[in-house]
């Protein structure tokens, strides 16, 4: 029997981390949103025209790369962010065309592992997925989970105050006051997006797809 927690008979569902994408009945697109800074890297590295193994994106992110990695096994990738939220739902909408029937889409919020490796939730992921929501159900894409729908309508009630959340989150402290996980970036020939840059909405009109291992624009 289907699983409550399935959300199979919404269009566009949301969940957390790999476990929340194993919860959710198979989508035909999942877009990985791992704002801080999974997301907002890959998206801003295919932005410049620069291809981004997974592989590779797993020596630094722990969470986003894991979700597409998961993903990948019968369903269309793609990378969400604030940055890139309103991109997004029409590379979901271009899909639909070209499918020429109803596409089911799995938002997946990739959350933080905290120090015993148990998934926590991250306030800038909530944003951002709600950023991608909000903007599909402004195509008519809005056939909507309750979870997805609280998290459009959170991102709505506070738009205006998205950077200074993101900043202000944990993750957004943790990435000012370490140099760590900025190192391993760039040791991967990527640059660091900032947090403040994260945080701004539809800053860039691209969206990485996952292919054969590698995220690269999508057409």
């Amino acid at each position: 029997m289907p699983s409550p927690f399935d959300q199979s008979t919404y269009q566009v569902r949301l969940d957390w981390g790999t476990a929340g994408l194993d919860r959710l009945a198979g989508a035909d697109v999942v877009v990985v949103v791992d704002v801080l800074r999974f997301s907002s890297i890959v998206v801003d590295a295919v932005a410049s025209g620069a291809e981004v193994g997974v592989a590779e994106a797993e020596t630094w992110s722990r969470n986003g790369a894991a979700v597409a990695v998961a993903a990948s096994r019968g369903s269309t990738v793609l990378v969400g962010s604030i940055r890139n939220a309103g991109a997004v739902a029409r590379a979901v909408q271009t899909i639909q065309e070209r499918r020429q029937a109803r596409t089911s889409v799995a938002v997946i919020a990739a959350g933080e592992l905290d120090e015993n490796e148990l998934l926590r939730f991250a306030v800038e992921d909530q944003l951002g997925a709600g950023a991608v929501i909000a903007a599909l159900s402004a195509r008519g894409i809005d056939h909507t989970a309750p979870d997805a729908a609280v998290a459009a309508e959170g991102f709505h009630a506070l738009r205006a105050a998205v950077r200074h959340m993101v900043g202000a989150s944990g993750s957004g402290r943790e990435i000012a006051g370490g140099v760590a996980a900025t190192a391993r970036i760039e040791a991967a020939g990527l640059t660091p997006t900032t947090v403040a840059d994260a945080a701004v909405l539809d800053a860039v009109d691209v969206v990485p797809v996952l292919r054969d291992g590698v995220f690269t624009r999508f057409e």
